[in-house]
C-alpha cells in the first residue's frame, strides 16, 4: 500500500469537525487528518445565547478538544496559523509547519468589532464566545430600561440569532419583574427577520407584535455616541438605550486574506463540489461565498461533501457527491419552543423551503441535533439545557 492521503483541515467548527470525523471513521489509518485549531474548545452556536441568558453554566457547554475521539487516522493540534500557502499546501503555525496533499479551509468568519465607532466604549458584542458570555455579566446587573439589539452589516453568522436573542430577552426581563418598564427595539439591515424563509418571518414578526417588540427593518447602526448613550442609524436617526447589543462586521480571517485566496473578502468555492481555485484545495463554510447562509449547519452539509469526494479519490471510485444547498436551522421563540426552518440555496435561483412552527417537540428536535453531533464528534454524552 502506499501512503495515506494527508489532509490538512484548518478550523474545527462544523466543517472542520464533520471532515475529520467522517474520514476518520471511514478510512482510519488509511487516512492521516490533522486537524488544527487556535481554539482549545468547541461551543455551538446556540449554546452562547443559553450561557448568556443564563440557562447553563459557561462548562456545560465548552467540548474540549481533547476529548475528540482518537481515532486512528485523526490527531487534533491546538495552534495559532500564522501562513498559509494554498499552492504548495503548507501551513505554518506557532506549533511547526505542516505539509498536505489536500487542504480543506474551516476558518469560519471573524468579527471586526472596530467596524462600528463607539461600539466597544458604549455597547456590547455578543457573536463571539466571550462576548457572549461577558454580556450574561451585564445580564445580570442589568435594572431593565430600553433594550436594543442591532445587526452592524451583512452577511452575518446565523440569520435568526437576532431575532431569538430579542425573543429570549423579553422572557429574560419578564422572568425578572422587568419586562414592563423596559422596551426591546431590534434593528435590521434586512426588510424581513429571515428573507429566505417568509413564512418564519411572518411568525416571527407575529411573535414580536405579540410581546411588544419593535422591530426596525432596512437599517444600519454606523455608530454608537456612549457619552450619550444614543445609536446613530442611517444619516438622521438617533435611538437612545440603555443596553446595546451589536452583531459587528464579519471579515474572513487576516491569514486567509493575506494568503491571496479571497476575492470581494471570501474564498470563491465551486458551489457543487466546495473546490477552491487552487487544486486540491477545498473551503467550507463562513469563509466562502458559497451563497448559502453562515451558519453551522450549512458548512457540515458542505464538508460533508469534500469527506465523500475525498474518500471517493482514496477508493478510487468516481467523484459523484455534490452540495444540494440545503440546511435546516432551528429558532428560538421563547417559552421553551423552537421552530424549524428548511430551505434550500442553489445558484441563480431563489431560497425554497419550508416553516414548522414552534413547539415543545422541536425544542427537543433541536437538543436531539446537538446531542448528536457531541456523540458523533467528541464519542460522549451531552444534553444542551442539562
Amino acid at each position: 500500500m502506499g501512503q495515506p492521503l494527508r489532509v490538512l483541515v484548518l478550523g474545527a467548527g462544523f466543517g472542520g469537525l464533520e471532515v475529520t470525523s467522517r474520514l476518520a471513521a471511514r478510512f482510519g489509518d488509511a487516512v492521516d487528518v490533522t486537524l488544527i485549531d487556535a481554539a482549545d474548545s468547541f461551543i455551538f452556536g446556540f449554546s452562547k445565547l443559553d450561557v448568556m441568558f443564563g440557562r447553563v453554566p459557561e462548562s456545560h457547554v465548552a467540548h474540549a478538544y481533547r476529548d475528540l475521539v482518537e481515532r486512528p487516522g485523526a490527531r487534533f493540534v491546538q495552534a495559532r496559523i500564522e501562513s498559509i500557502d494554498p499552492t504548495s499546501k503548507q501551513v505554518d503555525t506557532d506549533a511547526g509547519t505542516f505539509d498536505a496533499d489536500v487542504l480543506v479551509v474551516a476558518l469560519g468568519a471573524n468579527l471586526d468589532t472596530s467596524a462600528v465607532p463607539g461600539m466597544l466604549e458604549g455597547g456590547h458584542e455578543f457573536y463571539t464566545v466571550r462576548g457572549a458570555f461577558a454580556v450574561r455579566d451585564v445580564l445580570a446587573n442589568f435594572d431593565g430600561g430600553r433594550v436594543v439589539i442591532a445587526v452592524t452589516s451583512t452577511p452575518f453568522k446565523c440569520p435568526p440569532a437576532p431575532s431569538e436573542t430579542a425573543l429570549l430577552m423579553h422572557d429574560f426581563l419578564q422572568s425578572r419583574g422587568l419586562r414592563e418598564t423596559s422596551s426591546i427595539t431590534l434593528v435590521m439591515p434586512l426588510p424581513k427577520p429571515i428573507p429566505p424563509s417568509p413564512a418564519a418571518s411572518e411568525a416571527l414578526l407575529a411573535a414580536f407584535a405579540e410581546r411588544g417588540i419593535d422591530f426596525v427593518p432596512d437599517s444600519l447602526v454606523r455608530g454608537l455616541d456612549a457619552a450619550r448613550q444614543v445609536a446613530l442609524i442611517g444619516d438622521e436617526v438617533e435611538m437612545p438605550y440603555d443596553l446595546f447589543l451589536g452583531v459587528p462586521r464579519h471579515v474572513a480571517p487576516d491569514v486567509v486574506v493575506a494568503a491571496g485566496m479571497t476575492v470581494d473578502g471570501w474564498i470563491p468555492v465551486d458551489p457543487n463540489t466546495l473546490e477552491t481555485s487552487f487544486a486540491d484545495v477545498y473551503a467550507v463554510g463562513d469563509v466562502t461565498s458559497v451563497g448559502t447562509p453562515k451558519a453551522g449547519v450549512f458548512a457540515e452539509g458542505q464538508a460533508a461533501i469534500v469527506a465523500d469526494r475525498l474518500a471517493a479519490r482514496i477508493d478510487g471510485s468516481p467523484a459523484a457527491a455534490e452540495y444540494d444547498g440545503r440546511g435546516i436551522c432551528y429558532v428560538e421563540f421563547g417559552d421553551d419552543t423552537v421552530g424549524r426552518v428548511e430551505v434550500i440555496f442553489r445558484p441563480g435561483q431563489p431560497p425554497a423551503g419550508t416553516f414548522d412552527a414552534p413547539t415543545l417537540d422541536w425544542a427537543a428536535n433541536k437538543a436531539e441535533f446537538g446531542r448528536s453531533r457531541v456523540a458523533r464528534w467528541f464519542g460522549r454524552e451531552w444534553t444542551p439545557l442539562g
